[in-house]
């Protein structure tokens, strides 16, 4: 059996509600069928400050493991979630991006460059940020967070990383 992990589920967007939120009701959904546990989840408009109080709150948290954020990741004028937030990476994890990226190209083409998924670790918590639409997350999910966030995924996996395991 897979370890259960406190998770958090951040939609980063100036006009969704919880009633229109879409993206973070699939981050929740497959999360909790995949035995994880939501610690928190969240609105938050696209704004510097306020995406990194709630991350920083969350990274100082002993009892988060996981940050999922959805949106702000593209090149519209108020997309901040990664100046927002890789300043707070104690290290950063380039191949989600890249991988990503890559998942992405064969649902949408070029217009994956225009994603700026990212993710990090800070404070032995992972950070994973993707793109606000609920089919970008479901890419994410299945291409990449629903194995590195299985602790019996192998050659390797985030769990062990993480404080508490």
């Amino acid at each position: 059996m897979s370890a259960a992990l406190k998770v958090t589920v951040l939609t980063v967007s100036d006009t969704r509600t919880q009633e229109t939120d879409t993206s973070g009701a699939f981050l929740e959904e497959a999360l909790r069928d995949a035995g994880h546990e939501i610690a928190d989840r969240q609105i938050v408009i696209d704004d510097v400050y306020q995406l990194r109080a709630i991350v920083s709150q969350w990274i100082a948290d002993p009892d988060v493991e996981v940050i999922l954020t959805t949106g702000g990741t593209g090149f519209s004028g108020r997309d901040s979630t990664p100046e927002a937030l890789a300043p707070l990476f104690d290290k950063t994890i380039d191949g989600f991006g890249e991988v990503f990226r890559a998942l992405s190209h064969t649902e949408i083409g070029s217009s994956t460059v225009q994603s700026r998924a990212l993710a990090g670790l800070a404070n032995g918590t992972v950070i994973f940020c993707m793109p606000g639409s609920t089919g970008a997350c479901r890419t994410a999910w299945e291409g990449v967070l629903r194995d590195q966030l299985d602790s019996e995924h192998k050659p390797c996996n985030f769990v062990g990383l993480l404080r508490g395991h």
